[in-house]
């Protein structure tokens, strides 16, 4: 008998708390531009790096643009919120 593996695991730092992700979503509204300038100055991406999300948005409805704590985050959301982007950790 096969042991099934779970589609998804968590990643756990040392001190055992679970990583989540921050995901870029898709709008109708944001430039290519103002998304991949976003990217470059908030989540330190560079350019080639923010433009593949950018397009992963545009025809995917989504991209993970940073993984790491909650707390650590937050920040990332609340700015890139200023700046007109739809974001959410999960």
């Amino acid at each position: 008998m096969m042991k099934k593996t779970p589609k998804y695991t968590p990643k756990t730092s040392s001190s055992n708390v679970a990583e989540k992700a921050l995901f870029l979503i898709n709008d109708d509204y944001n430039t290519f531009d103002h998304v991949i300038d976003c990217l470059v100055a908030i989540c330190d991406h560079d350019p080639i790096q923010a433009e593949q999300c950018a397009v992963l948005v545009h025809y995917k409805g989504s991209c993970e643009i940073a993984i790491g704590k909650t707390e650590d985050l937050i920040p990332l959301q609340e700015d890139l919120s200023l700046y007109g982007l739809d974001v959410e950790i999960l």
